[in-house]
């Protein structure tokens, strides 16, 4: 039990052209080629920004266990300890 044959290949082929018509067909190979074409130029475009690192801090730091914090607020609502 090897590959299809070119009779079978070709057999394929005339089905699927009788069940979407050659104009749907030329429509999804234009769809086809244009994602293509997207996904190549995306990929080849080097200024994403979304993917670069940010230099940004986070507002606060962790404590160390028995550091107190210093003269900020303390959260309402949240049991210590």
């Amino acid at each position: 039990m090897g590959g299809l044959s070119p009779i079978h290949w070709m057999l394929v082929l005339l089905v699927v052209v009788l069940l979407f018509g050659t104009g749907r067909l030329s429509s999804v190979m234009g769809d086809f080629a244009k994602g293509i074409k997207s996904f190549k130029k995306n990929m080849a475009d080097d200024s994403d920004v979304s993917m670069e690192a940010t230099e940004q801090r986070p507002a606060a730091s962790i404590q160390p266990p028995g550091v107190q914090p210093s003269a900020r607020a303390e959260p309402t609502g949240v049991p210590r300890g």
